[in-house]
């Protein structure tokens, strides 16, 4: 079983640049954090292709406002349109160290990987091979010896506890989620 602290990455993923915006060197985000305010809180953020690319890049933050569902952010070392062009597609992260703290009931989907799921009965399902981030709910994708590909929705329904320290996601399984053998 892989433990949170094994798996844990150096970025969490904040959002990814998806255009300029205007003539200035601003940058629309889509965003993936449910608290995209605290960017302003932030002195810097990492850009690069992914959380291990070896060329990501610190960048001083200026600011960062919320518009049509977007964050728009402005970096102090970029200027021009030109300069915001060549961040598209890039991912915005912030350093784990520098991650603002969770409440007692929240995690970081990363630590979700590699737990152990079982049902409320006791049936070992599998463990978590990666979460699915579908808009509506979350989807895990549990590899299970057993079943083979389990696709579970984080919903309040089949959820019943998620025990990041001892690592094990207890649900309860709804009629027709696991596959047929």
């Amino acid at each position: 079983m892989t433990t949170p602290e094994s798996n844990s990455p150096r970025y969490l993923v904040l959002g990814r640049i998806t255009r300029p915006h205007g003539v200035r060197g601003e940058l629309r985000v889509q965003i993936y954090t449910d608290y995209p305010e605290r960017v302003n809180d932030m002195e810097v953020v990492f850009l690069g292709k992914d959380i291990d690319d070896r060329r990501i890049k610190r960048y001083e933050v200026v600011k960062m406002r919320m518009h049509k569902q977007a964050g728009l952010l402005t970096l102090a070392d970029i200027k021009s349109r030109d300069e915001a062009e060549r961040l598209r597609n890039l991912y915005v992260m912030v350093a784990i160290e520098d991650a603002v703290g969770l409440d007692d009931d929240e995690f970081y989907l990363f630590q979700l990987i590699g737990l152990a799921v079982r049902t409320g009965d006791g049936l070992e399902l599998g463990a978590i091979e990666r979460v699915m981030e579908t808009g509506a709910n979350d989807v895990y994708v549990i590899k299970s010896p057993e079943y083979g590909e389990i696709l579970l929705p984080a919903t309040d329904e089949t959820i019943i506890d998620h025990d990041i320290t001892n690592g094990v996601v207890l649900v309860n399984l709804l009629d027709g989620l696991l596959p047929e053998k």
